[in-house]
């Protein structure tokens, strides 16, 4: 599937009033669905064999032993995507360790085909942690940050 197809996909989405579609061609799968007013685009084929078997894996297993010793609720990725903290390089991140967030504030973006999706609080609260890296790949349930209601 080419760019043209995804976009096609996402267009016959907000045009109709289903919530989801999955398609499959030449052994890829592209799922595009509604979550919480985005449109989400999960390709199950086309993510390197590494990071698709094994790394959630582990980064799951991780984030349980880190989530279960700091006691803080976790903010998930709604997406598969790219992980920023801030809106440019040059400009100081959206939230650090220690800053108090108020529902709805900005905590970082999400880059999923071209287009910036702003992660937001879902409570108010503390950062315990960030959980990723700047500029790395996440998948749709990684665990993000951790917040201290």
């Amino acid at each position: 599937m080419n760019t043209k197809d995804i976009e096609q996909l996402i267009e016959l989405l907000e045009k109709s009033t289903i919530s989801e579609i999955e398609v499959g061609k030449w052994g890829r799968m592209i799922r595009v669905s509604r979550q919480g007013g985005n449109v989400v685009v999960q390709n199950s084929a086309g993510v390197p064999a590494p990071t698709q078997t094994p790394a959630p894996a582990q980064a799951s297993t991780e984030t349980e032993d880190d989530e279960s010793s700091l006691q803080g609720l976790a903010i998930k990725s709604p997406m598969v995507g790219t992980f920023y903290r801030s809106p440019s390089p040059d400009v100081d991140a959206f939230v650090k360790v220690g800053d108090h967030v108020k529902k709805g504030d900005t905590l970082c973006i999400i880059e999923a085909m071209k287009i910036m999706n702003e992660v937001e609080a879902e409570v108010s609260g503390v950062i315990l942690d960030v959980q990723i890296e700047n500029a790395q790949p996440v998948e749709y349930g990684q665990t993000l940050f951790l917040i201290e209601p």
